[in-house]
């Protein structure tokens, strides 16, 4: 099982360093090709997103998450920090390890 990234061109290119394949977007219509791809092949298994792109394609995002078991889709904050509202990888980090600030 396999991980997939969705994102910017920054985000790309560090899960690349890690081994990860990706798909760089910078338009909600290159998102949709790039979800379509990704749910399209059989070994993966997480589909990693940022929460910009994600927005973006909200309706697909949900169409798919609420419709099929595989792949898991998990958003993460791009490199500008988390959207309002959201959690930032700090905070994640932090409460999974039992760290309280």
């Amino acid at each position: 099982m396999r991980f997939f990234v969705i994102a910017d061109k920054n985000t790309v290119a560090g899960f690349k360093l890690v081994g990860l394949e990706g798909e760089i977007v910078d338009t909600a219509d290159e998102a949709r090709e790039a979800l379509e791809k990704a749910f399209s092949s059989s070994d993966i298994g997480i589909i990693i997103i940022t929460e910009r792109i994600a927005a973006s394609i909200h309706e697909e995002i949900e169409g798919y998450a609420f419709g099929r078991d595989f792949p898991l889709i998990m958003e993460i904050p791009d490199r500008e920090g988390a959207l309002e509202g959201r959690v930032s990888i700090r905070e994640m980090v932090n409460a999974a390890v039992g760290v309280k600030v």
